[in-house]
């Protein structure tokens, strides 16, 4: 009697662990085609399970619920604490939460992002994604709260190591904010040169030219751009907010923004929401 309930019991189990894999296998792909809340429905928000708990916070910190984002990613890192993807989006998620709460708070929230993305960092020296957000809070955030452009440039040096093209992507960046602009356009360009296929860089190059009023050079890259990628929500995002800023061929931006709001994008994608403040600007609905 005892076997045939321990075997009942074990059958029960592995079909329970299989319907929940099947739900985060479902969740993650309705993440993937930004339908966060769909996803969400999918998940046991009460589960012990780390990865579950990763996609809960990665549903609510694209659904703007910061304070939510950060509550499951610590779960997450808590659950599995050598997972250096748990820990930059924790920071991500605290990183928002002081950009986006009470300013008494921001300078506490700011510098708990700081340990996480640190700490991302230390668990995994070659994480892209925690090296560029670790970057980027040492670019903005000021040396009261740990940031500074040597500290930036480090971390640019580090990546170059391994991604000579994200190297020069950031140290762009960090030339922009020190206001050398030929040092960031010759960057950027050796960025492109490094990694010919990697769009960002391109629409980074773009998007630098039009601060500069060098329009015709700027639209020049757009429109080879997109003549490459011509079904690229990327670009046409880019291009359009380009446009829009400089109250210029805001018919044809228009028109990129609608064709955005028809597209499939993902996560990585500026939000459709943002494409639609874009939009009501020239007169769209």
């Amino acid at each position: 009697m005892r076997r045939i309930r321990f075997r009942v019991f074990i059958c029960g189990l592995l079909a329970a662990l299989g319907l929940e894999a099947a739900d985060i296998s479902r969740a993650e792909d309705l993440y993937k085609h930004t339908e966060f809340e769909g996803s969400l429905a999918q998940l046991d928000k009460n589960s012990s399970d780390a990865a579950t708990n990763f996609l809960i916070g990665r549903d609510y910190y694209m659904l703007v619920d910061f304070k939510k984002a950060v509550e499951y990613f610590e779960r997450a890192a808590r659950e599995d604490p050598a997972n250096a993807d748990y820990m930059d989006w924790l920071g991500k998620a605290y990183g928002k939460r002081a950009e986006t709460g009470n300013p008494l708070m921001a300078p506490g929230l700011a510098s708990k992002a700081r340990v996480a993305f640190e700490r991302a960092v230390e668990l995994d020296p070659k994480n892209a994604d925690a090296l560029s957000d670790l970057f980027d809070y040492y670019l903005e955030a000021p040396g009261f709260l740990g940031g500074g452009f040597e500290r930036a440039m480090s971390v640019a040096e580090r990546t170059a190591l391994f991604d000579p093209a994200q190297g020069y992507f950031e140290k762009a960046k960090l030339a922009q904010k020190r206001k050398e602009f030929q040092a960031a356009e010759d960057h950027l360009r050796r960025a492109i040169n490094a990694a010919p296929r990697e769009l960002g860089h391109i629409l980074a190059l773009a998007r630098f030219l039009a601060t500069q009023g060098r329009n015709k050079e700027s639209d020049a890259i757009f429109l080879e751009a997109q003549t490459k990628h011509p079904n690229s929500p990327q670009v046409w995002f880019a291009w359009a907010s380009v446009l829009i800023k400089q109250k210029r061929d805001l018919p044809q931006a228009k028109t990129m923004l609608e064709k955005y709001m028809q597209a499939s994008v993902t996560p990585d994608d500026p939000p459709k929401e943002e494409a639609r403040r874009l939009l009501k600007e020239v007169g769209g609905v």
